[in-house]
């Protein structure tokens, strides 16, 4: 195994969820011998307007050469064929995603209240918490392997195989699932872990496998792979897996196991091709190498940066008021009699304005203003998650009128374009203040919390929803009605149903949840958010940068 403290030293990689770093292969303005590459360390030691003033000048300069060399070179054939390699390695990962964050919630909603599906949530949380074990990653391999390969092929093997064993047991593990709970979070917990892994290794290769000139397209790449493979496992399936769609259209019905196979599978072989047919070039030594200790005391070094402290808190709550609709609407469209195959047509409609909207918004994020569109569009979303609730309230009973689906595919278009160009900005802002030095480690750390962001908010959304609710069973034959918060889940439905009850919900949860998100939401960006991330996107790059040692 080849490590850090051993010859040739390897570099940081990126490990995100949301981007890909230009790390220490983005080129540098050549600068006049009085200024040392030990100038950006100690500027960090510097007062803010002396950090400013000796800075802006250099900062500009970089950025505008980089900038025109990047538009005017051609897209090379080899780099297209790296980036539908990219494409394909990222999908493999959304395949995963779609099932563990998408599908499977949707499925078990009919078995299992909010509180345990908040349980199933915990699965999702590795992809946001990669931070943890990405320098060992990045740290550890087989030099004769490669660097990137000795990643990613045992953790796609992993995957292909924990798919082919949730097909085998899938049957017996949703036939009850309130039982099988644990189970269920624990198999895909494992899956989302192993996938979160491989992209560790993958960010890092994109950042040999392109250009330097092409790198920006790096997460473009992990955007369409990772979508498409969402987007499969999510839509696509829960439109095949549909008894009436497959009648409808005289289609085989898919099973999730018969899914699961197929797409273990399809790991398998690109895992094959990966090891038979792709050759990882060597990547050279940077003084940028560090032992895994001295990694993580680098993770730490950047936490203490005053800058990156505001860009941490701002993160960790900038979702909140979407977090709800985010988490919660889907499922309750559901619950509403919104049928999974009409859920599929709204999204496979909405998916290539996604990828558009991907393009637009990296266009929008370049220059020295990448978190303005981030900034602009919290607006629509807020406004999104409003009219989301409305449709949920207003939502009629099936089947749904066409004018109505017309209204519902309209506000899914612009609620993920909006979402994307949220994304696709603070990406670009973290590409521009990550420290080329450790800009693996960097990216990691910030992406890391820009996740977290929108992952922990669910299971306290989930929980809330059925904290909030009030209802009652009802016994029409005795009159009875017995108040029972236990009717919101689905042991309470079915106890009520026993005794010749309905249950009647005279409180919604969803709703109460809904404003407290959007209230927590409003008045955060109000009061900090849109001051803070000004402030933070006018900085020179120079004080992000922190002392090595």
């Amino acid at each position: 195994m080849q490590g850090r403290n051993g010859s040739p030293k390897p570099m940081a990689v990126s490990s995100s969820l949301n981007s890909i770093q230009i790390t220490p292969r983005t080129p540098k303005t050549p600068r006049p011998p009085m200024y040392s590459d030990d100038d950006d360390v100690e500027l960090s030691l510097l007062n803010e307007e002396e950090r400013v003033q000796s800075a802006r000048d250099r900062d500009e300069e970089e950025s505008v050469t980089d900038s025109e060399s990047d538009l005017k070179k051609p897209i090379s054939a080899k780099d297209k064929r790296m980036m539908a390699l990219l494409c394909v390695l990222y999908l493999l990962q959304g395949i995963p995603l779609g099932l563990a964050l998408g599908s499977v919630p949707f499925l078990l909603k009919e078995h299992l209240s909010y509180s345990q599906l908040a349980t199933f949530s915990l699965s999702s949380y590795p992809y946001s918490l990669k931070l943890l074990w990405s320098p060992i990653v990045d740290a550890v391999f087989f030099k004769a392997f490669g660097r990137r390969k000795s990643w990613i092929v045992p953790m796609q093997l992993i995957v292909g195989s924990l798919m082919l064993y949730i097909s085998l047991n899938v049957e017996r593990l949703m036939e009850d699932p309130a039982h099988n709970i644990i189970e269920l979070t624990a198999v895909f917990l494992g899956l989302v872990t192993f996938s979160a892994t491989q992209d560790i290794a993958v960010d890092g290769w994109a950042l040999t496998l392109l250009s330097k000139d092409c790198l920006s397209y790096a997460s473009t790449c992990q955007t369409i792979g990772l979508n498409t493979g969402f987007f499969a496992s999510f839509t696509v399936f829960l439109a095949f897996n549909s008894e009436a769609f497959a009648h409808k259209w005289g289609f085989p019905q898919l099973t999730l196991a018969g899914y699961l196979r197929f797409w273990g599978i399809f790991t398998y072989a690109i895992t094959a091709w990966l090891i038979i047919f792709k050759k990882e070039d060597k990547e050279p030594a940077t003084e940028a190498d560090m032992s895994i200790i001295g990694v993580y005391k680098q993770i730490w070094a950047i936490c203490k940066l005053k800058h990156i402290q505001l860009l941490i808190i701002v993160h960790l709550f900038a979702k909140i008021g979407f977090a709800a609709n985010d988490a919660g609407t889907s499922l309750k469209l559901v619950e509403k009699g919104f049928k999974r195959e009409d859920l599929a047509v709204v999204v496979l409609i909405d998916f290539p304005f996604q990828i558009m909207g991907g393009w637009l918004a990296a266009k929008w994020s370049r220059g020295d203003k990448p978190l303005r569109p981030w900034i602009i569009a919290f607006w629509p979303r807020m406004g999104f998650a409003v009219l989301a609730a409305l449709i949920v309230y207003f939502f009629p009973h099936p089947p749904i009128p066409m004018y109505f689906f017309i209204i519902m595919v309209v506000h899914t278009i612009f609620s993920s374009f909006a979402s994307t160009v949220q994304f696709v900005g603070i990406s670009a802002f973290h590409t521009r203040i990550s420290d080329p030095l450790i800009g693996g480690t960097y990216m990691t750390l910030l992406n890391t919390f820009t996740n977290m962001g929108g992952t922990w908010p669910k299971w306290f959304v989930l929980k809330g929803i059925d904290l909030f609710t009030v209802a009652t069973c009802q016994v029409p034959k005795t009159g009875v009605t017995v108040k029972a918060t236990e009717c919101v889940s689905e042991h309470g439905k079915a106890a009520c149903k026993h005794i010749g009850g309905v249950c009647h919900m005279e409180t919604d949860g969803y709703y109460i949840t809904m404003g407290i998100c959007l209230g927590f939401g409003v008045i955060f960006l109000l009061a900090f958010i849109l001051p803070t991330a000004r402030r933070l996107q006018s900085l020179p790059i120079s004080v992000w940068r922190v002392k090595m040692e």
